[in-house]
């Protein structure tokens, strides 16, 4: 749908919504629109003007109801007397260019000037020489970052809070697209399997995928890298059952997309699309620094645009990567406003500035190290045989698995590969069966394992 068409409807929406100061129900505002949309794409637009504090959402279940926010209708009143942004959450303090951003994204969209994808905004950037984040202000984020696996092997930081990291990062990143789910609620989800009474399935499968994820970022035994194959794979998890177009999914788009709220418009044709997303690519993997290299991820994956529908989910997970890869606090994005975040990214989009994401990003990373910091010292220090090791228990589990083998150490010690001396093949043993009993479909991708090999072998292997 065309930028200017997709406007109209949501301005329909929110002029119809705001005509009952009571609130209307989903039903309600259908009937109201004569059912001219499907009801899932009027879930769409009802969640993105939530996103864009035009309307707000009340109640809970089948109670929930719609109506005109207060800064809409404030903004309404007073359309193009303030470049102020809209009151609400933000993050707690802003440079003055982020000021400068957060102010001209704040007009009504008729006063801020239509633009297309610029090339020279990317074209500019030359990796570790061109820097979004200053010198100083990378050290600084080092130093709250730093964990104290810096030592270990590249994720071992990121696998042992993995539980938590699940749960923060899958909920707030699935906040930041407009998911209503509680935090409590993504954990019920996620440790029991439990979707929240009253929620779409829509929101429930964002969560799952986000947890899928952030399993293959975390658990996969070679790293994920920052590159074409790791990005597709990520969209393929993240979309997978939320896209209208199944083909879309792990695929760069065919065809033109338009951003909702904004005066933007990303590049139409595929072509182009596909040679951007690789330069993109190369250049963030050529970049050194791993904060800078997050921070880059995070401005150009959503400017460009490369997929169909969930690139700045991708964007967030991707941010991870070299800090999963480095052993730093990894970045969850709990508590960030919604507002500062799509703010944010409406700077990088319409004025190719990334000053207020930056502010948004070191907020972020500083807010996310607070939360890891404190559950530090509560760590297990890692077992050397077993890093020593680690390779060669993958090789011996993931055989076991495949082969179809029971779990005992007699089928254990028939795998041993050379690079175990003799002399620790009995603690080897006794290491590789402590970690069949607390194997699972869910986490043996870390040896990997798919469910579905592990399913086969677990109900030959009762």
């Amino acid at each position: 749908m065309p930028g200017a068409a997709l406007q109209q409807d949501l301005d329909k929406l929110v002029e119809l919504i705001g005509a009952d100061t009571a609130g209307m129900s989903i039903d309600a505002i259908a009937s109201g629109l004569g059912g001219n949309y499907h009801r899932r794409t009027l879930q769409r637009r009802l969640a993105l003007l939530v996103e864009q504090e035009r309307i707000e959402r009340i109640g809970e279940g089948r109670g929930i109801r719609y109506r005109r926010s207060s800064a809409t209708r404030n903004s309404t009143a007073q359309v193009g007397a303030s470049s102020q942004a809209p009151t609400g959450d933000y993050i707690g303090s802003i440079s003055a260019e982020g000021s400068d951003v957060r102010s001209y994204v704040s007009r009504p969209l008729h006063l801020r000037r239509p633009v297309g994808y610029q090339v020279e905004f990317l074209e500019q950037y030359h990796p570790n020489h061109t820097a979004y984040l200053s010198q100083d202000l990378r050290a600084q984020l080092h130093d709250i970052g730093r964990s104290p696996m810096a030592q270990t092997p590249a994720g071992t930081f990121a696998r042992d809070i993995l539980n938590r990291l699940l749960i923060d990062l899958s909920w707030a990143s699935s906040h930041l697209e407009g998911n209503t789910y509680s935090r409590l609620d993504t954990e019920r989800l996620i440790d029991h399997g439990q979707a929240a009474e009253g929620k779409d399935a829509f929101e429930t499968q964002m969560i799952l995928n986000h947890k899928q994820a952030i399993e293959y970022l975390v658990l996969t035994p070679e790293q994920p890298r920052v590159n074409t194959d790791t990005f597709l794979a990520l969209h393929a998890f993240l979309a997978d059952g939320l896209m209208a177009n199944p083909a879309a999914i792990g695929h760069l788009r065919r065809r033109a997309v338009a951003i909702g709220g904004s005066v933007y418009q990303p590049l139409g044709l595929p072509q182009p699309v596909a040679d951007l997303f690789d330069i993109v690519v190369q250049t963030a993997a050529e970049i050194t620094d791993p904060f800078e290299q997050s921070f880059f991820l995070m401005v150009h994956i959503p400017y460009l645009q490369p997929f169909e529908d969930v690139n700045k989910r991708v964007s967030r997970l991707a941010a991870n990567i070299p800090f999963i890869n480095h052993n730093l606090c990894p970045l969850s994005f709990i508590d960030v406003p919604q507002r500062a975040y799509v703010d944010a990214m409406l700077g990088v989009y319409e004025l190719n500035r990334i000053e207020l994401l930056r502010d948004v990003f070191v907020w972020a990373y500083e807010r996310s190290c607070q939360q890891y910091v404190a559950i530090m010292p509560d760590l297990v220090p890692p077992d050397p045989f077993r890093m020593r090791h680690r390779q060669a228990l993958g090789k011996v589990i993931s055989a076991i698995v495949r082969e179809g083998k029971p779990a005992t150490a007699d089928a254990v010690k028939a795998a041993i590969p050379s690079t175990v001396p003799p002399a620790e093949h009995e603690r080897f043993v006794q290491l590789t069966l402590a970690e069949f009993a607390t194997l699972r479909a869910s986490n043996a991708v870390r040896f990997g394992i798919h469910p579905f090999e592990f399913s086969a072998w677990q109900s030959g292997n009762p």
